[in-house]
């Protein structure tokens, strides 16, 4: 397990334990200089310290190169939904509980990993506060990430980039690694823009076909069959091939660490948009930027769901919600592509930068 205990923090980490429930969890909060700590909740068997430390401090960029007034913070909750999902809602609970001295005055939280509305929801029912959480149910005052915000958001940084590489979207072809909620909605934007879906995967495995796939149709498929592996036509691949395919634009959009030094030289696509998190470590990312691979960082392409989040922080509607989104997302994209092209760096090192920049700036103010 490595932590990077540096001039930016983490705080404190935390681990949570509730013997009633068995509810395990990990909550980091990394920096709040620029206000509370913002960040979703993960739900996997599998998350673990390093893993929420280092979406935590991702979130701190995030919050700082998208100009909202939060610090960063993430949590996990260590938990298998599928094999227990009656279970769930009391998991939800009893984390929820666990954060009333945190939640909302330290921390608030968010949707990620297995976790949308509903579980939102619980978390406000154990919790008692409703300002404890972003993405809740409409009914509770929220705009819920089942609206489409983080893809959204990724769309239009796909968009930036294509026409930074002096590529028309028409002319585009892209796959998107995870056909969930960030990667469904960043297909259906792309392609009702103009691009070419030829690659979609899920756990289940990948769907590839180079004549293009339907974004309708594909919803269905996986809507009513549980994959898109189901879809009528093209190839059925094993899942990590998508990140082999001759694409223009390649979309990482669910989890982390999926791009490693196996498959790296591997990869044909001529930009890598960061739809998902943490998808590769800073050594692979350098690998692709020296081999001409334009590669959109993580905190600024997938910025959208936070963004949307301080919308909902404020009692924005959808319809500015989006407009705020789409705003904020294309102008940050813009600068940091340009910034990074100005010198000679890879779009990481110049929005980590900035970023760091704002961060150290309020720190100063506090002290």
């Amino acid at each position: 397990m490595t932590i990077q205990h540096d001039e930016f923090g983490p705080e404190f980490i935390m681990q949570i334990y509730d013997p009633k429930t068995q509810m395990h969890a990990i909550l980091c909060i990394d920096n709040r200089s620029l206000g509370p700590a913002k960040g979703g909740i993960r739900m996997t068997p599998t998350v673990d310290v390093e893993e929420v430390f280092r979406l935590a401090r991702v979130m701190t960029w995030k919050n700082s190169i998208a100009g909202l007034p939060f610090g960063g913070g993430k949590s996990g909750i260590v938990f298998d939904p599928k094999a227990h999902p009656e279970k769930k809602r009391q998991v939800m609970v009893a984390f929820g509980k666990a954060l009333k001295n945190i939640a909302p005055k330290m921390y608030i939280a968010a949707p990620d990993v297995a976790t949308g509305e509903e579980e939102m929801r619980w978390l406000v029912e154990g919790n008692g506060s409703p300002k404890c959480t972003t993405g809740k149910p409409k009914d509770l005052g929220g705009l819920p990430h089942e609206l489409g915000s983080t893809g959204f958001g990724v769309a239009h940084a796909a968009a930036v980039a294509a026409k930074f590489k002096r590529m028309s979207l028409k002319d585009v072809t892209f796959a998107v690694e995870g056909f969930g909620n960030v990667g469904s909605f960043v297909a259906k934007f792309l392609t009702e823009w103009g691009a070419k879906l030829v690659a979609a995967s899920d756990s289940k495995g990948c769907l590839y076909n180079t004549e293009g796939i339907d974004f309708a149709k594909l919803s269905e498929v996986k809507k009513n069959s549980g994959s898109v592996i189901n879809y009528q036509s093209g190839e059925k691949l094993d899942g990590e091939k998508i990140f082999e395919l001759p694409v223009d634009v390649l979309i990482p959009a669910a989890l982390p660490d999926v791009i490693t030094p196996t498959n790296v030289n591997n990869i044909h696509a001529k930009i890598v948009v960061e739809g998902g998190n943490i998808v590769m470590r800073e050594a692979e990312e350098q690998r692709l930027h020296e081999r001409g691979v334009l590669v959109v960082p993580d905190f600024v392409a997938n910025a959208g769901g936070v963004i949307s989040s301080y919308a909902e922080y404020r009692g924005y509607d959808e319809k500015r919600m989006f407009a705020l989104v789409e705003k904020k997302i294309k102008k940050n994209t813009r600068v940091v592509l340009k910034d990074a092209k100005n010198k000679g760096w890879m779009p990481r090192k110049a929005a980590e930068e900035i970023a760091k920049k704002r961060v150290k700036e309020a720190m100063q103010k506090q002290e």
